[in-house]
């Protein structure tokens, strides 16, 4: 495995919440600072959330307050829980360290809509 590999999307209505995970590249060594990240189509990928190895969180704007980022140091992962998705958090969702590598899954699909 030389990509990080997303899993957890899927279709949700308005309101609704999913789940994603991530596993790590095992050409990675080391623990690192995390990322989730999504690009929306016809737009550039953008960061969503990243953590620190200690815990340390950062949120864009637009997931405020609805997404929670987590890790599990043992086993180098990243979480991202999404609570009262919006049509527009309608996206491909990667994860990566942060900064981003060049080890980019295929991410995960999340679609919001009723």
């Amino acid at each position: 495995q030389v990509q990080f590999v997303e899993s957890g999307g899927g279709l949700v209505q308005p309101g609704g919440s999913l789940r994603l995970s991530c596993v790590p590249p095992r050409t990675i060594i080391g623990i690192y600072d995390m990322g989730w990240y999504r690009q929306a189509p016809g737009k550039q990928r953008e960061l969503v959330a990243h953590i620190t190895i200690g815990g340390g969180t950062y949120y864009a704007d637009f997931v405020k307050g609805r997404f929670t980022i987590s890790r599990d140091n043992a086993k180098n992962t990243a979480l991202l829980q999404m609570n009262s998705l919006k049509p527009e958090d309608t996206a491909v969702y990667y994860c990566n360290s942060y900064p981003p590598s060049d080890y980019w899954g295929q991410g995960t699909q999340v679609t919001v809509s009723s």
